[in-house]
């Protein structure tokens, strides 16, 4: 059809991967060190370490740990408070916290957790539990970032596969020529609007057309040349219905189709002069047309007002009888069917 659909390949297996990061915010140096040398055998863990708290945060931003170690007795701010800066920052709202404390206290402690704190230890605890409360903690963090990169591509993966179904139904339901609706979608929206037409008692009108003489415009100027009339006439045609209920659709060959829902005949054949009147104006040369020396259409409209029970098969047929008497009368014209009783 000239158009490619979209492609994508997402891995959900394909993420990102983490380091265990440490983030140890403490005044005392001391301390520090300890705690990089406790950390110093473990290949898979970075260290990092700050000192001033009033640095913490944009640091946190920076290296984006997967656990921080926060001091509780600090210089200038509190590390109760530095706990709630760290839950209140986007970036670390969900990062595990362990409290270093240097002694246990159980009010201190339950206020710790209640500000956000995972954990509490009292420094500095033995190297093995220090390290497997990092890695628990850490492990955990990591696994639900995991988790949620998954859901999040598995989401962007739903939506790009809903857009390309989108897209293909598109595509299915254009004439691969023309551009316009086929006579597939054609099918699909008249039976469409002529439910709606029973449910609100309205009518609704059908134009049916064709280029008269085209056999003889396809013989003259080659398949090539009546390809481009027929792309020229589809373009005026669809730029002749105003309202976005109206479609225009190529039925076949050289036949095209207009579906008007809540439409009457008085309506439908303003249009239908307005179609006919466009394609002439345009003058599309025809040598070999034996009603003029342009390309012009031929136009049948049928109207009616259907009831339940019934399928627009009925309007199908008054329209194409139209049509067909447009071209007995002379073609480059109008005919309105008849009334028809459903």
């Amino acid at each position: 059809m000239g158009e490619n659909l979209p492609t994508f390949n997402i891995d959900l297996n394909d993420m990102q991967s983490y380091r265990i990061t440490v983030l140890l915010v403490d005044d005392q140096a001391m301390i520090a060190e300890a705690v990089r040398r406790a950390l110093t055998e473990e290949t898979d863990i970075d260290f990092h370490y700050c000192q001033d708290p009033t640095e913490a945060i944009k640091m946190a931003n920076t290296l984006s740990p997967t656990i921080i170690l926060q001091d509780l007795v600090m210089p200038d701010i509190d590390g109760l408070m530095m706990v709630r800066f760290f839950r209140a920052n986007k970036q670390t709202a969900q990062v595990p916290i362990i409290v270093l404390s240097t002694k246990e206290e159980p009010e201190i402690k339950s206020k710790a957790f209640a500000q956000g704190a995972n954990d509490y230890l009292v420094k500095l605890p033995d190297r093995i539990e220090l390290i497997a409360r990092i890695r628990y903690h850490s492990q955990s963090f990591i696994y639900q970032k995991q988790r949620d990169e998954a859901f999040q591509a598995l989401q962007e993966s739903q939506r790009r596969l809903a857009e390309a179904n989108m897209e293909l139904q598109r595509l299915s339901s254009l004439d691969g020529l023309t551009g316009i609706p086929n006579r597939r979608r054609f099918d699909e929206y008249l039976a469409h609007e002529w439910k709606m037409a029973i449910r609100h008692n309205t009518a609704i009108s059908l134009i049916m057309m064709d280029i008269d003489f085209f056999k003889m415009y396809n013989d003259h100027y080659g398949h090539q040349g009546g390809d481009d009339c027929l792309k020229t006439v589809a373009k005026i045609l669809e730029r002749s219905v105003l309202r976005e209920t109206d479609i225009v659709a190529r039925y076949g060959g050289e036949e095209f189709t207009a579906i008007l829902p809540d439409s009457g005949r008085k309506a439908a054949h303003e249009i239908a002069e307005a179609m006919r009147s466009c394609i002439q104006e345009r003058q599309i040369p025809h040598e070999k047309s034996q009603v003029s020396k342009f390309v012009s259409i031929s136009i049948g409209i049928a109207t009616a007002m259907p009831v339940r029970g019934t399928d627009a098969e009925a309007l199908i047929a008054a329209a194409d009888q139209a049509l067909y008497k447009a071209k007995e009368m002379g073609r480059n014209q109008i005919q309105t069917a008849e009334s028809y009783v459903e």
